[in-house]
């Protein structure tokens, strides 16, 4: 018999002992979250200025690159017209050796052919010449971008940096002290908890009973359920939000007394008043 119930103390020990952890672990976590707070927004600020530039400087090596293959296409195209030049001398040289006239009217027909197509050569050199302008002053214009959005980065690197080193060594303590408390923790209940806390909004897992409510999201609690958490028998979440409910006396917490309505005084008839 004894031995039944030294086994019934440790069980209840264990879950104490559980619940009691967690609450230090969720002690431990939302003093980092403050620190993360305190950051603010620079660190999300920092990895959009990041992903900008990243952007830009694609932009402008797209542009770099089009601008070349634009110059080959130009450089092309006055190759075309040079050969075809070549070709409207020789038939030149041939018309004047013509011996009739449909020899005249296909050399003819052949140098009218040349002919349009290096004006349409031409014409093409021009548009990729003003292409590569375009592109040029998007290159410009992106360069622009890219410095000012270079300057803002490195001044919010500078101002994270700060913020960063004056709570450093703070944050490495905490930490190191929540992975000695997290070995402690079977992984059951640390896996549960820290699914619990990253659905929570204000990244609570476990909360304490208030005002015979959830700490969390400030639900009542039936008087069974408060007395089940009081007796720390077993792990008891919130119906509502999900949350661990521990008792606040097992992890220290002071707990304000529950209000106790105030009767109004009755008021005396006016026979009472003159009995008085």
């Amino acid at each position: 018999m004894p031995m039944a119930t030294d086994k019934k103390n440790d069980k209840e020990r264990s879950v104490e002992e559980r619940l009691q952890n967690l609450f230090q672990l969720q002690t431990y976590l939302s003093k980092i979250d403050a620190i993360k707070i305190q950051r603010g927004e620079l660190p999300n600020e920092v990895k959009d200025l990041e992903d900008e530039i990243i952007r830009y400087q694609t932009r402008i090596q797209k542009h770099k690159e089009e601008i070349e293959n634009l110059k080959a296409f130009v450089v092309k195209k006055k190759g075309e017209i040079e050969e075809r030049n070549e070709k409207i001398a020789r038939y030149n040289e041939q018309i004047e050796n013509v011996r009739n006239n449909r020899e005249f009217a296909f050399l003819e027909k052949e140098k009218e052919f040349e002919g349009l197509e290096i004006e349409l050569a031409e014409k093409n050199i021009r548009e990729a010449k003003e292409k590569q302008e375009q592109k040029a002053a998007e290159i410009v214009k992106a360069e622009e971008g890219l410095a000012d959005n270079s300057h803002i980065l490195e001044e919010k690197k500078r101002e994270l940096e700060d913020i960063v080193n004056e709570t450093r060594l703070e944050e490495e303590n905490i930490r190191g002290k929540v992975k000695e408390l997290e070995a402690k923790i079977d992984d059951y209940t640390l896996a549960a908890f820290k699914r619990i806390r990253k659905n929570a909004r204000n990244g609570l897992g476990i909360v304490t009973v208030q005002r015979e409510a959830c700490g969390g999201c400030f639900n009542r609690i039936p008087p069974q359920r408060r007395l089940e958490i009081k007796m720390h028998k077993k792990v008891i979440v919130c119906e509502y939000c999900g949350r661990i409910m521990v008792d606040g006396a097992l992890v220290g917490v002071d707990q304000p007394e529950p209000e106790v309505p105030v009767k109004p005084k009755r008021k005396l008839s006016r026979v009472a008043k003159d009995k008085d």
